[in-house]
C-alpha cells in the first residue's frame, strides 16, 4: 500500500470513529467528555480480527473468540459514564477480552489493572495494547471473580460479564466512594447496577439498564459447566483448509470403521462436497474403502461407476442419457462432484488392487424408468426371451415411468395388483439366476438385479407415498440400507464403504424427533443397529449462514439464496458463538466419559436445521428445524461457520469448448 493510500484509509477509520461516536453514543444520551474523547481516540478495528474490521463501528457486539465476544461501542461508553470515571482514578477492569474497553479506560484513568480468564484473549489484547502504545495498563490471567491479586484497592471497578450478584471479593476493593458497574442476573434477563462504597460496611445498589453479556465465570460467579460456547470451543478440534492433505488426516481416527457416513446440513453448499471428498481421498487411499455409496438413484450412478472404473465398453448408461438428469439436477451435476468423480477415475487408474478397483453406487430408488431400462439391456444380451417376457411385466408401469407418482393414485384400484405381483415375479426369477449361469462377482449381473429390486421397492414406495405417514421415508431407507448392505456383502467380508447423504439420513433417527414423534428411521439408524455401534461412524456437518443452491418449490429453478443466521436455541448457533471458523467435534470420545461438563449440556435436547432441495426462509423455524440430541444422533460434528452455494454444470458447453474429464456428466 502507498503512502498516501494509507493515509487515506486510516482517514476512512477516523472518521467512522467520529460518525459512531456521534450517531451510536452522543445521539443516544452520553454525555461525559472523558468518555466521547476516549473513543474518538481508539481504534476499534484494531480490536478485531481482520476480516470483522468492516464491522467494527457497527452498533453491534462481535465475535473475538473462545466463545467471547466485543461489546457494542454504546455498551462500553455508557458503562463508563455509569462509572463515573474520572482522570487519576484507578480502575479494575474483570473481562478484558479483545482489549478495547481496556483501551478506552487507558486514555482516561491514570491506571488500569484488567483480568482476563482466557490466555489467547489476554496475549492478544497485550499485544494490541503495546502496538498502541498504552501503557498505563497492566493485564494478567486469572480468575475476575475473586478480584485482583494483593491489597490493592480500585476507585472504579468494571465487570464485563454477568453474575447471579456482586461478588463480595469484589464489593471489598473498593475504596471509600469507588463505583462498581456489573450486569447482575440470570442469563437473558441482566440489569446493569452501579455500586457504591459508602463506608465499611454500607454501600448504595442503583439499576442503570437492561443487558445482556455472557456469563461471569470463576469462585465468585457462574460455574464453568455454564460457559456451553467456551466449553465447545475448548473441545473443538480446528479443521485447516479443506484442500490442506491436514484436513482428511484429522478423520483416520474413523478408518478402523466398516462404514462412515458422511452427511451435509443442506443439499447444496459449496463446503459440504468439498469436505466429504477429502475425507474419502483419504479413507480410499490409505485405509482401503473401496465403496463409495451416496444418496443418489441406482441408475444414474451406475453410469458414473463405469467411468470411474474405466468400464464404458460394458455398456452404455440406459438410453444413452448422460446421468443426473431428474430434478434437482444440481444435486450431483455440479462441479465440486465433478472434481471427485476425476480423481476418482484417475486413482482407480493408478492403483490396480487385487479385490477390484474403487465403486460408485447410487443407494436410492427413484429412477424407475432408468431402472426397467438397465434391467431390459441386460436381459435383451444375456437372455432375450426372458427380456420379453420382461417387458410384459413392467408395461403396467410404463405410462407412469416419467411421472411414477401419479402410479400412487392409480394403484388405488384392485386391478394394479397383478403390477406388484408381476415385478416381484420378474425380481425373483432374475435373482434366480445366481444359482445358475451368473458369475458371483460380475458387476453386470449385480447392477441388473439391484435395478430389479429398485423396481419392485419404488412400486410399493409410490404406492405407500400417496397415503403420506411414514411409511415411505422408512420404505425409501429401508431400500438405501438394504443396498448398501448387499454392497459390502458383494464386495466380501472386509469391504469398507463410504456414504454420501444429508444428514436427516445418517444421523441416527432415535436420537431426533423423527424418531421419537414420527416413527421415522434412517440408514444411519439401521447401520448401527445391523453392523454395531463400533463398526458405524455418523459423521454429521453443520452451518451458521451464507448463501445455498436450492428451489423455493418442488421442480423450481434452482436459486442462489442466502441462509439465514442459525436460531438462539440451536446447535448451530452455540457452534457459532464458539467463534471457531471450522473445526472437528469428536463426539465419541464425549461419550467415552471426555469433558463431562461439555457432554452433559450438549445432551439437553435441541433444535438442529436441515435444509433438503427446496429452502424456504419466510418459514424457516418450522420448515427446516427438528429437536435432535446431538452427542448420540453423531459420532462426530464437522462444523463450517459460513458456506457458499455450489456451482451447477452448465446444461451443454460453450462452442468448441472440450472437458474430457467431466465425460460421465455428458457434457
Amino acid at each position: 500500500m502507498t503512502e498516501s493510500a494509507a493515509g487515506s484509509a486510516e482517514e476512512s477509520w477516523v472518521a467512522r470513529r467520529q460518525r459512531m461516536v456521534a450517531s451510536q453514543i452522543a445521539n443516544r444520551g452520553v454525555r461525559a467528555p472523558a468518555v466521547l474523547e476516549a473513543m474518538r481516540e481508539v481504534p476499534r478495528e484494531r480490536f478485531v480480527d481482520a476480516a470483522l474490521a468492516e464491522f467494527a463501528y457497527e452498533d453491534s457486539p462481535l465475535p473475538i473468540g473462545q466463545g467471547q465476544t466485543i461489546s457494542q461501542p454504546y455498551i462500553v461508553a455508557a458503562m463508563l459514564e455509569a462509572a463515573r470515571v474520572a482522570r487519576g482514578d484507578t480502575v479494575l477492569e474483570v473481562g478484558a477480552g479483545s482489549g478495547y474497553a481496556t483501551a478506552v479506560l487507558s486514555r482516561i484513568a491514570a491506571r488500569v489493572c484488567a483480568i482476563e480468564r482466557h490466555e489467547a484473549l489476554a496475549r492478544l489484547a497485550r499485544q494490541r495494547l503495546d502496538a498502541l502504545g498504552y501503557a498505563n495498563v497492566e493485564l494478567i490471567v486469572g480468575d475476575g471473580s475473586s478480584g485482583w491479586p494483593g491489597p490493592l484497592c480500585f476507585d472504579v471497578i468494571l465487570v464485563s460479564a454477568a453474575g447471579p450478584e456482586v461478588p463480595a471479593t469484589l464489593k471489598e476493593q473498593l475504596t471509600i466512594g469507588g463505583r462498581l458497574v456489573m450486569p447482575v442476573g440470570e442469563r437473558g434477563r441482566q440489569r446493569l447496577v452501579r455500586l457504591t462504597r459508602l463506608d465499611e460496611q454500607r454501600y448504595e445498589q442503583e439499576l442503570i439498564a437492561p443487558v445482556q453479556f455472557v456469563p461471569l465465570i470463576g469462585a465468585h460467579g457462574w460455574p464453568e459447566d455454564e460457559r456451553l460456547p467456551a466449553l465447545l470451543a475448548a473441545a473443538a478440534e480446528p479443521l485447516p483448509d479443506i484442500e490442506d492433505p491436514a484436513f482428511g488426516r484429522l478423520f483416520d481416527r474413523y478408518a478402523d470403521r466398516r462404514v462412515v457416513m458422511l452427511g451435509e446440513a443442506t443439499h447444496g453448499s459449496s463446503e459440504f462436497y468439498r469436505a466429504r471428498a477429502a475425507i474419502t481421498r483419504r479413507l480410499v487411499a490409505e485405509h482401503g474403502f473401496e465403496i463409495v455409496a451416496v444418496e443418489a438413484d441406482w441408475p444414474d450412478a451406475a453410469a458414473i461407476d463405469r467411468h470411474v472404473r474405466a468400464r464404458e465398453e460394458a455398456g452404455a448408461a440406459p438410453a444413452g442419457t448422460p446421468p443426473f438428469q431428474r430434478f434437482p439436477r444440481w444435486l450431483w451435476r455440479n462441479r465440486d462432484f465433478a472434481q471427485f468423480v476425476g480423481w476418482l477415475r484417475r486413482h482407480n487408474a493408478a492403483h490396480e488392487r487385487a479385490d477390484g478397483a474403487v465403486g460408485f453406487y447410487g443407494l436410492d430408488l427413484y429412477n424407475l424408468r432408468g431402472s426397467i431400462a438397465a434391467v431390459l439391456d441386460y436381459l435383451d444380451r444375456v437372455d432375450p426371451e426372458a427380456a420379453q417376457i420382461a417387458r410384459a411385466r413392467y408395461g403396467c408401469l410404463t405410462p407412469w415411468q416419467q411421472d411414477p407418482a401419479t402410479y400412487g393414485r392409480a394403484a388405488r384400484q384392485p386391478a394394479f395388483e397383478r403390477c406388484e405381483a408381476g415385478v416381484i415375479a420378474q425380481c425373483r426369477e432374475l435373482l434366480q439366476r445366481r444359482l445358475g449361469d451368473a458369475p458371483a462377482d460380475d458387476d453386470r449381473f449385480l447392477d441388473a438385479t439391484q435395478n430389479a429390486r429398485l423396481i419392485v421397492a419404488a412400486e410399493r414406495y409410490y404406492r405407500v407415498m400417496y397415503y403420506g405417514g411414514a411409511d415411505s421415508w422408512n420404505l425409501r431407507d429401508s431400500h438405501m440400507f438394504d443396498t448398501l448392505r448387499r454392497l459390502l456383502d458383494f464386495r466380501g467380508p472386509h469391504a469398507k464403504a463410504v456414504v454420501w447423504a444429508h444428514n436427516s439420513h445418517i444421523g441416527d433417527a432415535r436420537q431426533t424427533d423423527m424418531g421419537s414423534m414420527r416413527n421415522e428411521h434412517n440408514i444411519g439408524q439401521l447401520a448401527r443397529q445391523h453392523f454395531g455401534e463400533d463398526r458405524v461412524a455418523l459423521i454429521g456437518f453443520g452451518t451458521h449462514a451464507g448463501t445455498v443452491a436450492a428451489a423455493s418449490d418442488w421442480d423450481g429453478e434452482m436459486q442462489v439464496m442466502n441462509l439465514r443466521p442459525s436460531l438462539p436455541d440451536s446447535y448451530e448457533r452455540i457452534c457459532h458463538d464458539a467463534a471457531l471458523p471450522q473445526f472437528l467435534l469428536d463426539l465419541s470420545a464425549l461419550r467415552g466419559g471426555r469433558r463431562p461438563a461439555l457432554q452433559r449440556q450438549l445432551l439437553e435436547p435441541r433444535l438442529e436445521r436441515y435444509v433438503g432441495v427446496i429452502y424456504r426462509p419466510d418459514s424457516e423455524r418450522w420448515s427446516h428445524y427438528a429437536e435432535s440430541t446431538l452427542p448420540l444422533q453423531y459420532d462426530g460434528f464437522v462444523w463450517f461457520d459460513r458456506t457458499h452455494a455450489l456451482t451447477p454444470l452448465p446444461e451443454r458447453p460453450a462452442a468448441g469448448q472440450q472437458l474430457p474429464d467431466l465425460y460421465p456428466f455428458g457434457l
